[in-house]
């Protein structure tokens, strides 16, 4: 199988790559080493045992002259990130949005009709919440006035009562409540419009909060681990936000690569977009991989200091059976044994742009 993987010498990319390459498949790089996510102009040394095509996923000609030569693509190419402001959106538009509307129309050029595509569980918003009273309930987004009184839990919108956290499946209602998440739910629409269109087929697959070697430091495009982990190196102890014990699902990044690389060999349903959730399906707080970091790096425990950004959610942990039935892939790296080895992991250079 010859796969193209647009990020390829980005932080998930290149895994998916390396583990493509070992399961014996031909993988081709597009990357155009945006300075937000590399340290420097000159390709990682991790990509240097696979092609690599520095290039732009916005550039029709140059996806033409290489979706010929393969049989899918994955689709990992993106501004990432919670960002700065809504002043960042023309910017996660074009490259998110436009450059996924771009290359579908490329790929449709050609004929190619099966796509791997880099989801996150952000599109979700909110997590699933249950009411004792109501059920299953959609809470709104949080009230400014509570965050500043630390009453960080959302309220059933019906009655007011407490909730409780549940494990949020694919059929969750869309509800992004920040630009980037915006942004991936507009590239899974776009995508399922060009699958029924084309009869083509995608693998949505929702990341959650991903860690691991390689990943990009010192932005505030980073994941929160790796600000976790270069505060630390810097001797500094990790700053939380709220109380610290907001739920998230911490997925080893090789465990994402092994969920791609799964999709690009398993065909699915022709005209349509599959979502898959792609998880442990295990919660752990935010002040848990803090903590866990802290003492793996011999640094000050963390420092939690309430507050919030404004699009930050309070719980999201998914359901991660989908994935199992559908692709056989359940994580493989426990939570614990993951933050040990990146502690000491290789990240990027930091960036200097």
């Amino acid at each position: 199988m010859r796969v193209l993987i647009t990020g390829g010498a980005g932080f998930v990319g290149s895994h998916v790559a390396d583990l493509a390459a070992e399961r014996g498949h031909e993988v081709l790089l597009l990357d155009n080493l945006l300075p937000k996510a590399h340290g420097t102009s000159e390709p990682p040394a991790w990509t240097r045992g696979h092609e690599l095509v520095v290039g732009d996923v916005r550039d029709h000609d140059l996806l033409a002259s290489l979706l010929p030569r393969v049989d899918l693509v994955c689709h990992q190419a993106a501004v990432v990130g919670h960002g700065l402001d809504p002043s960042d959106a023309p910017e996660y538009a074009s490259h998110n949005d436009y450059g996924t509307a771009v290359l579908l129309a490329a790929m449709h050029g050609v004929g190619l009709r099966r796509l791997v595509l880099a989801s996150s569980m952000v599109v979700y918003g909110e997590g699933r919440y249950s009411c004792a009273e109501h059920g299953v309930v959609r809470p709104g987004p949080r009230r400014q006035s509570d965050i500043d009184a630390g009453d960080y839990e959302p309220p059933c919108p019906v009655c007011g009562a407490a909730l409780e956290p549940q494990l949020v499946p694919e059929d969750a209602p869309i509800d992004p409540r920040s630009t980037y998440a915006a942004t991936k739910a507009a590239q899974e629409y776009l995508a399922s419009a060009w699958a029924r269109q084309t009869g083509g087929h995608v693998w949505a697959l929702r990341y959650h909060n991903i860690y691991g070697p390689r990943m990009p430091r010192d932005t505030p495009y980073a994941g929160v681990a790796s600000l976790f982990r270069s505060a630390l190196e810097r001797g500094e102890a990790p700053t939380v936000l709220e109380d610290g014990n907001q739920r998230r699902d911490f997925v080893h990044v090789s465990d994402i690569a092994l969920a791609n690389v799964l999709a690009c060999e398993r065909a699915g349903e022709e005209g349509a977009l599959t979502p898959v959730n792609v998880c442990s399906g295990t919660p752990h707080t935010v002040g848990d991989l803090a903590r866990e970091l802290a003492a793996a790096c011999g640094g000050p425990e963390p420092r939690v200091v309430g507050g919030a950004r404004a699009a930050d959610v309070r719980h999201v942990v998914a359901d991660p059976r989908a994935a199992r039935d559908v692709l056989g892939f359940a994580a493989a790296v426990g939570f614990a044994e993951g933050v040990r080895e990146f502690a000491t992991a290789p990240l990027r250079d930091p960036v200097r742009a």
